[in-house]
């Protein structure tokens, strides 16, 4: 959850009363109990966190306007995460615009002594941009993240602190992520392309990002485009000072997909493995592996790779694409498998947190 420090104005500011890097004693210093909030989020408690916002507003512990702007924005994500698209849209209608002088802290000079700017938590754009899709209104959802990324940008075109720059370059990176994502999915290649070079021309050296480039260059049949970006994202790796099991096991995978194109799927398994000696928590390298091994026509291992990851790490390792994957095998592999997904699908009622998707055990 990003419950969002609150942004500078374009007017210099003391370092101690800058919001973006003025250190609180702890997050409670924030909002009422965001410590709680936090952790609860952190497990995937959404339905506690709903309880405990419900409750806050019944008992009127929520005091300042920087609180209820806190605890809206958790009871939208706890809301969306729950797939309550609705309610969650019904919650975000109660709020003025975004840019209304209510949601500025100026607005209360007694409340926030020597504060300014706007106090809406950056969750809540995103949010905004983002319920439409999950809604049914792609296009309306899409134009949003756009405004969203004008937003962004503008943020930081303006001068800032070193703090303050690299806080909004990230917010820029996630932004763009979301809307290529919506964009591949659409197959509209060709944005991807645009809007992630546009990001690199910027200055936006994200080996993630060169990582998404190579994707999408293979996507449109471009292998030697791709081998390029790989090969950035390879020298960076190897230039870094620290040794990031992170962005090693990021050069992997991407070595790992290049051979996954060429049908080289031992090869493949050999780079997920090594992904997997240095984070065993490595999800995707993971379910790449066993997918390998089904390609290799060893379902048996490749349906251990997946159960023995569940057993492993189970917070980690459960995503309904895993589980959607570990069916498909079963299904392939056993003739009682309704017996054996049912067992799962037990299992996974007992670990799994509130938002997880049940249904893609498909029992």
């Amino acid at each position: 959850m990003d419950s969002d420090s609150p942004q500078p104005e374009p007017t210099p500011v003391p370092p101690s009363t800058d919001p973006l890097t003025n250190q609180f004693t702890s997050l409670n210093d924030l909002a009422h109990e965001l410590t709680s909030l936090q952790d609860l989020a952190n497990r995937g408690s959404w339905l506690s966190i709903l309880d405990k916002v419900n409750r806050a507003r019944s008992l009127s512990l929520l005091n300042t306007p920087h609180d209820h702007l806190t605890y809206l924005a958790y009871i939208v994500l706890s809301f969306t995460k729950l797939r309550r698209f609705q309610e969650a849209q019904t919650e975000l209608d109660s709020l003025d615009d975004f840019n209304s002088h209510h949601y500025r802290y100026e607005t209360y000079p007694k409340i926030y002594p020597n504060r300014s700017g706007s106090m809406v938590p950056f969750s809540l754009r995103w949010l905004h941009a983002l319920l439409p899709i999950k809604l049914g209104n792609r296009q309306e959802g899409l134009d949003r993240f756009y405004l969203l990324l004008d937003f962004v940008r503008e943020r930081l075109n303006r001068n800032g602190n070193d703090e303050s720059v690299k806080v909004w370059r990230k917010r820029e990176v996630f932004v763009v992520n979301h809307i290529i994502n919506q964009h591949l999915s659409n197959k509209e290649l060709s944005v991807c392309l645009d809007l992630i070079n546009a990001l690199i021309s910027r200055g936006n050296l994200d080996p993630a990002l060169l990582s998404k480039l190579g994707y999408v260059q293979m996507q449109i049949g471009d292998l030697d485009g791709a081998n390029v970006s790989f090969g950035k994202v390879e020298k960076m790796a190897s230039e870094s000072e620290e040794n990031e099991s992170g962005l090693r096991n990021l050069v992997s995978r991407n070595k790992a997909l290049v051979y996954l194109v060429g049908k080289d799927y031992l090869s493949a398994v050999r780079e997920y493995d090594e992904c997997i000696e240095r984070d065993g928590m490595d999800v995707v390298a993971i379910n790449n592996k066993a997918i390998c091994l089904m390609y290799l026509r060893d379902l048996s291992d490749s349906i251990k790779v997946l159960e023995n990851s569940l057993e492993r790490v189970p917070t980690v390792a459960l995503n309904e694409t895993l589980v959607v994957n570990l069916c498909s095998m079963y299904e392939l592999a056993y003739v009682n498998h309704s017996d054996t997904k049912r067992t799962l699908s037990n299992w996974i009622a007992r670990v799994a947190p509130d938002d997880f998707d049940s249904s893609c055990t498909r029992v």
